[in-house]
């Protein structure tokens, strides 16, 4: 696990023992960083609540959680409460347009999870199970959908169009009606003719937004999915796809495509998408505090690196 804090005297030695090579080759470095593109680096781009409170608290050190006592950086990720060096009030608070379910692996380390931030930053909204304590989501599943990369997954966009399906079977499930009479056979629908409806029901529906109310993630290495994604529980909800976002996070897993994102970018992405595709609002940064801590530590670890001369 990589140290949040950095010393003063660890880096002014390591300033004066490598020379101002490295002070310069660090700073074209960072000025480069800055000169991206919000493509290539969107962090730069997020419109934060001022991140005075976490600069103070690094200089500071480590500090006691309120609650269990222990000794941590920032914040408590076992409690999901900012540390005594870290007022409650300077926190940024995000409200949510739906609800937050993260269903956390056992066996993924507290301490490298993001999804701590979510529960932080939109206490709220979010909560978080340790599997196999999970709810049931049968019976709400024409309201629910669950982030993951399957092969029946949809885009965000056509979230509405797919949750119709689960609405009407669900509406039928609970109608003894509809088992009455057998449902008339229908014509086959072409590709395009199924195209043109599924445009026709989101743009009727673009007021009303959606009937989805939740949304899941897992927080977990990928390597650890199956376990959760094969839960009976979890079986016939509507899964969704970020197809289109690279991850910033620091500990990318190796062998994996830069699309796998850290939890807190995946519930940033999705919500900025949801935003903009579902309640066809224009996205003005409402949702950029969700990563107010990842975009901290991300700085933080990348001129860590750079001074320590690993890149």
């Amino acid at each position: 696990q990589l140290t949040m804090s950095l010393h003063s005297s660890t880096l002014l030695n390591e300033e004066n023992s490598q020379g101002p090579k490295r002070n310069t080759d660090c700073l074209e470095s960072l000025e480069l960083q800055s000169a991206s593109s919000f493509q290539d680096n969107p962090l730069q781009q997020l419109q934060l609540a001022s991140q005075e409170v976490l600069e103070k608290a690094k200089k500071s050190g480590r500090s006691k959680c309120p609650q269990c006592r222990s000794s941590r950086m920032f914040y408590c990720y076992t409690c999901f409460v900012p540390v005594e060096t870290v007022p409650t009030k300077e926190i940024p608070t995000v409200k949510l347009p739906l609800k937050v379910d993260i269903i956390k692996h056992p066996n993924e380390t507290d301490g490298k999870s993001t999804a701590v931030h979510a529960k932080l930053l939109a206490p709220d909204d979010v909560t978080i199970y340790k599997y196999p304590c999970i709810p049931e989501y049968k019976e709400k599943r024409h309201e629910v959908a669950l982030i993951f990369p399957g092969p029946d997954a949809v885009s965000v966009k056509d979230i509405a169009f797919h949750l119709q399906k689960y609405t009407m079977k669900t509406v039928c499930d609970n109608d003894s009606d509809c088992s009455r009479e057998p449902v008339p056979k229908q014509a086959k629908i072409e590709p395009k003719e199924e195209e043109k409806n599924q445009n026709e029901y989101v743009s009727s529906n673009r007021s009303e937004g959606t009937s989805l109310k939740k949304i899941i993630f897992i927080d977990s290495t990928w390597n650890q999915t199956n376990k959760i994604i094969t839960d009976e529980r979890l079986q016939g909800l509507l899964q969704i796809e970020l197809k289109t976002r690279k991850t910033c996070f620091w500990r990318h897993q190796k062998g994996k495509p830069n699309t796998y994102l850290s939890t807190i970018e995946a519930i940033y992405y999705f919500l900025v998408d949801y935003h903009q595709e579902i309640l066809k609002e224009n996205y003005k940064g409402q949702y950029d505090n969700m990563l107010f801590f990842f975009s901290f530590m991300y700085t933080l670890i990348k001129n860590a690196k750079c001074f320590a001369g690993k890149e």
